[in-house]
């Protein structure tokens, strides 16, 4: 029986086969999880703590009624996003969400400018007039705002 490993040994390596599987699996993961880990803020909460320079974060809260300019190139947007409290100026360019609108609830992904403004990246409008993403709404109720 030259071929053949002990039961102590088939364990083991069972058991190690099992662990490079899920190390494997883990670093796959780590890129997917990559864009879930970037830190929600309010305008408020970018007065109270301001993130490091350059990491990516999500911007949510209502989109100032009247703030919304378009570039004459057509893709390129200027925003004010408010929390009832404070404000942040907010610049992006691309394709606008169709349901993006004064006085909506709007995610933008994007980072922090030294200036003080935020460059999106990405922009996520409410769906409808009975959904707000839960990290705006809780954002927005200690300011007495109204979250849909």
């Amino acid at each position: 029986m030259a071929g053949k490993l002990a039961p102590r040994h088939q364990r083991l390596v069972l058991a190690g086969s099992a662990a490079f599987a899920l190390v494997g699996a883990g670093l796959l993961a780590l890129p997917a999880l990559e864009d879930k880990g970037t830190f929600f803020y309010a305008p408020s909460d970018l007065v109270r703590k301001r993130p490091p320079a350059g990491e990516r974060i999500r911007l949510g809260g209502l989109v100032k009624p009247g703030s919304v300019f378009r570039q004459d190139d057509g893709l390129t947007l200027a925003f004010v996003v408010t929390d009832g409290s404070q404000e942040t100026h907010v610049r992006y360019t691309g394709l606008v969400p169709d349901l993006f609108r004064e006085g909506q609830g709007v995610v933008a992904t994007g980072r922090l400018l030294p200036d003080g403004r935020f460059q999106a990246e990405e922009l996520l409008a409410k769906h409808d007039e009975n959904y707000m993403p839960p990290e705006v709404a809780k954002s927005l109720r200690p300011t007495g705002s109204p979250a849909s």
